[in-house]
């Protein structure tokens, strides 16, 4: 008996002392956020519409995106009342994340869940763990006729863009994803990575050959931009946009993830057959990686500012559905604790990789209800090609097929 209550006493003072809010054992880290001091709400809360036939998706994700993360950024912006345009759909749902081979997916596996519906391995875009290759919702989008679009604060050649328009056995293969998406047909590509479309003796290339993939795109009938002006006053049907070496700059970003969104929904939509639409807030992830609170809240704002781009045009066109989500969540963010005034609070991390939380789903729309419960994010895939028409999906291209 003695020993028992011993161990019971052990099991107190070791279970007990992650009790308190205040307490940083076994956090990585801890910083302050300061609460806003007026209330804003971005928006009127969406209602359901009616169903009708699909003309548009916008699948929309926030890299390393979870909960904390979401309502960590509606604290520093719009208050504890507030509502960020992602807090406004009306439909709301849970996805699990977990890859083939692993329990906690990188970006690669968890965009090819969404872009093939089906598991792979961790690393590997739009291929099976054999190295079959699968097709893709933007394809499918294409055969049916309708535009296509990716829009990235990373480099567009980074695993969640790559995922619905490459195919490749490692995510880390830069320089051939990018000659893939010359490949692609993607109508409207923007976001990052120009160092991986230019030639080895070009300023600023980080291939190890001559290929110059800007030639390559222009000989395709694409143009080029290279900056926030170009872009907004180009009206090419056909358009790469790469304005930075890697990923866009966290801070003083130009042009902003809104802005990228609001001129690829205004190519895409240019058309009468409808379009598919990929739209990364890629950075939240990174600061997830880095532990980096500020670095987070930014990016959150950039991707909700990108959503109210995104709902504005879904409610002027009844036909669009919208699907906001996440591939996994990054640093295991949590809230741990408020001052008396509650103006701060605490932001713990936990870790400095992905964790196997599941993650936030939201969408607004025709058929928007049918995303509401819990799934895993291979059936976020197959329910979007179920809705859109597309047989035969997942397929996977084997030798004999």
């Amino acid at each position: 008996m003695k020993k028992f209550l011993a161990l019971i006493l052990i099991a107190t003072v070791i279970f007990g002392c992650n009790t308190s809010s205040n307490t940083e054992e076994n956090i990585l880290n801890t910083e302050q956020l300061v609460i806003a001091s007026e209330t804003t709400v971005k928006g009127q809360r969406l209602s359901l519409i009616a169903d009708q036939p699909i003309k548009n998706v916008i699948f929309m994700i926030g890299d390393g995106t979870g909960i904390a993360q979401l309502y960590s950024g509606q604290l520093q912006e719009v208050g504890p009342n507030g509502y960020l345009h992602a807090q406004r759909l009306p439909i709301t749902g849970i996805v699990k994340t977990h890859a083939e081979d692993d329990l906690i997916t990188d970006s690669a596996s968890g965009a090819t869940a969404y872009s093939c519906g089906i598991k792979t391995k961790n690393g590997v875009i739009a291929q099976d763990s054999d190295g079959n290759e699968c097709v893709t919702l933007l394809e499918l989008s294409q055969k049916a006729g309708m535009k296509t679009g990716l829009v990235a604060t990373s480099g567009v050649t980074h695993a969640t863009p790559a995922s619905f328009a490459t195919h490749i056995d490692s995510r880390n293969k830069y320089s051939e994803i990018a000659e893939q998406l010359v490949e692609s047909e993607v109508d409207v590509i923007l976001g990052g990575g120009l160092e991986y479309f230019l030639p080895l003796d070009s300023a600023g290339s980080n291939r190890a050959d001559q290929l110059n993939l800007l030639s390559n795109f222009e000989e395709q009938g694409y143009a080029i931009v290279l900056n926030r002006q170009a872009m907004i006053e180009e009206n090419s049907d056909k358009i790469v946009g790469l304005f930075s070496p890697g990923g866009l700059p966290s801070e003083n970003r130009i042009p902003s993830l809104s802005e990228m969104t609001s001129k690829a929904v205004e190519n895409l939509s240019s058309k009468e057959n409808g379009f598919f639409l990929m739209v990364e807030g890629s950075q939240i992830d990174w600061g997830g990686h880095a532990n980096n609170t500020p670095y987070v809240l930014r990016e959150v704002k950039d991707f909700d500012d990108a959503i109210g781009v995104v709902l504005s045009f879904a409610e002027q066109n009844p036909g669009t559905l919208v699907i906001i989500t996440s591939d996994h969540e990054t640093g295991g963010m949590t809230i741990n604790g408020v001052n008396r005034e509650n103006t701060v609070v605490d932001i713990a991390w936990a870790s400095t990789g992905h964790t196997g939380t599941p993650i936030p789903l939201m969408a607004y729309g025709p058929h928007a209800v049918e995303f509401s419960g819990w799934w895993d994010n291979t059936d976020i895939g197959k329910k979007v090609a179920d809705l859109l028409g597309f047989e035969n999906f997942p397929l996977v291209l084997t030798e004999g097929n």
